[in-house]
């Protein structure tokens, strides 16, 4: 799974003109988070033309779009799931880059980690993993 994460400066309108450029360009949003801190402003994206949106995300003025590889997982919804698996991270020297609880229900949750081995990280949560 492929994650966009744009960057740019806090101000109103941010989700509006993410949205607007994708539907423009007939890209379906499957997961958005956005968050503003302080003077800078997060957005969180995946989608279901990545190469299209990667395009027209990349012409807006005043946004950094950084790419990365996800692997889902499907962890128990439960308290220290997560902890279990980050543990195993820490253990092996590999960081984790970004953590996005994507989905929950039924007892489980689904979770979108990167790393910064993706090889690595992908051995570490072959029990749990989902798609990459």
């Amino acid at each position: 799974m492929k994650q966009l994460t744009l960057i740019t400066y806090s101000r109103d309108g941010i989700v509006a003109e993410v949205s607007e450029t994708l539907a423009e360009n007939n890209v379906n949003i499957e997961t958005m988070d956005a968050k503003s801190f302080g003077k800078e402003a997060v957005v969180l994206l995946t989608v279901n033309k990545y190469d299209v949106a990667l395009q027209a995300l990349g012409r807006l003025p005043d946004f950094q779009v950084i790419t990365e590889d996800a692997i889902l997982i499907r962890l128990k919804d439960e308290p220290g799931a997560l902890a279990k698996i980050a543990r195993r991270f820490t253990d092996a020297g590999v960081a984790l880059q970004s953590v996005r609880f994507i989905q929950r229900g039924e007892g489980y949750g689904l979770v979108a980690i990167s790393a910064e081995r993706s090889d690595k990280a992908i051995e570490l949560v072959q029990d749990v993993v989902v798609s990459w």
